[in-house]
């Protein structure tokens, strides 16, 4: 079992990453097993064009570069303080269900009525209700969807912040060539989803099976954000990352509800710049395998996985104009990559990272905003694919990031959830969806 424990990230050592999953399970990442050979770059991709509105953005303005300057992360540090003691949290996993076919993703739609939706791997969305797995799948898309290589399949699924009223939900997955289709449902009723209702949004080609992304939220402004890695390979072979004109190794901000198939947000940061894509709203993003905003701040954290170093914790406050930077393919975490010295300037730095002596694949999570927990109040919870290790990050009083260990389970962690009251999921690949608790505190 790998060491438990706090660490202080900046002086972890450079070790030799985890060994990799079979090619039969889903990692989400690709960074414990690159693909060296990837498939020939095919022409760029011609995402469905959408309205765009007039507006300019901000004089200076540079591709990765937010229209306001995002605030310099502050220092790691070596344990807990200020108000939440995460150094005393031991968490526990407790089971809900079982017999789910390598699960990869959790939603909640935001009505009230507490069910989970489960999406797994090969296309299909199952029903959770009341601790129950419901023996009708919501959605069943495997005529469409292509999930042969580790990271490919269903990868995304998002409510309407309205669905009580218009059913309507989108999901994210890669089609039978490996490409990433984005598309828009409605339902049958409240627990049967139409598979014929489908309106693709997005289409975006993929030039290898791996760094697709996959994480679909409405942010509290009520449009749609959209995360896509950088196209495969290793190292960014394909040159995306830095590139304003793909939406490969982005996050995307659309409104859905302004245009057909969807508008461009009138404050996005790209808007009318010339070379630009203008769904952009942060690039630098090698994999963002899932992001969340804090239902309570509106702060949002993006999980990015690294190459074959450090994962990070990255973070934009809920005031960004967007337009941030995360540093891929100069940074891998806060670290320049593959050379001794780099420019940062006008990088947006992670919050967090650790290094492959912890893990090897980054699972993003959520702000814990339950009430069964006050202990966790505030607190991001993350996790890594790999080692199961599970850690909490919170700033302390004077507004340092704290990161702690919380636990490490015997678990693939493939994603984290939340249902309609806050309260947080994990899905490990293997077939089950468990409950995150606090098992114990110490002191207490």
């Amino acid at each position: 079992m790998l060491r438990h424990g706090l660490f202080i990230v900046f002086l972890l050592t450079l070790v030799t990453a985890c060994a990799s999953p079979d090619a039969g399970t889903a990692l989400p990442t690709g960074s414990a097993s690159e693909i060296t050979q990837a498939p020939a770059l095919p022409s760029e991709p011609v995402p469905t064009q959408a309205p765009v509105p007039s507006d300019t953005p901000a004089a200076g303005q540079v591709p990765g570069q937010g229209a306001t300057d995002s605030p310099s992360p502050a220092p790691f540090a070596a344990s807990a303080a200020g108000t939440i003691d995460l150094a005393a949290i031991q968490l526990d996993l407790q089971p809900v269900v079982t017999g789910l076919s390598f699960p990869v993703g959790i939603a909640s739609a935001g009505d009230g009525s507490g069910r989970l939706f489960v999406l797994e791997k090969n296309g299909v969305i199952r029903v959770v209700r009341d601790g129950m797995l419901l023996d009708m799948p919501f959605l069943v898309l495997t005529d469409r969807v292509g999930s042969r290589s580790s990271e490919q399949g269903l990868l995304g699924l998002a409510f309407h912040p309205d669905f009580d009223r218009n059913g309507q939900y989108f999901v994210y997955y890669t089609d039978t060539n490996g490409d990433t289709v984005v598309s828009r449902f409605s339902s049958v009723d409240a627990d049967i989803g139409d598979a014929d209702s489908e309106a693709v949004l997005l289409r975006v080609d993929q030039p290898a099976p791996n760094h697709n992304g996959g994480q679909l939220a409405f942010g509290p402004d009520g449009y749609l954000y959209i995360g896509l890695g950088d196209g495969g390979g290793g190292g960014d072979s394909h040159g995306n990352s830095q590139k304003p004109d793909t939406l490969l190794a982005k996050l995307l901000r659309i409104d859905v509800d302004g245009g057909d198939p969807y508008a461009i947000p009138p404050g996005n940061p790209f808007v009318n710049q010339r070379g630009t894509r203008p769904e952009i709203w942060a690039t630098g993003l090698r994999n963002p395998w899932r992001f969340s905003f804090d239902r309570t701040t509106g702060d949002l954290y993006i999980g990015d996985v690294g190459q074959g170093d450090y994962e990070e914790v990255d973070f934009q406050p809920a005031a960004s104009k967007g337009g941030e930077n995360y540093g891929w393919v100069i940074m891998e975490g806060t670290h320049c990559f593959r050379q001794q010295e780099c420019d940062q300037t006008g990088l947006t730095l992670p919050v967090a990272e650790y290094d492959h002596s912890q893990g090897c694949s980054l699972t993003g999570g959520y702000v814990y905003r339950g009430q069964q927990y006050p202990q966790l109040s505030g607190v991001y919870i993350f996790g890594d694919y790999c080692s199961g290790r599970i850690w909490g990050l919170a700033r302390d009083a004077g507004g340092i990031w704290q990161m702690a260990e919380l636990g490490q389970f015997d678990v693939r962690l493939t994603s984290f959830g939340q249902d309609d009251a806050g309260e947080l999921y994990l899905a490990d690949g293997g077939g089950a969806l468990f409950r995150i608790a606090v098992k114990a505190v110490t002191g207490n």
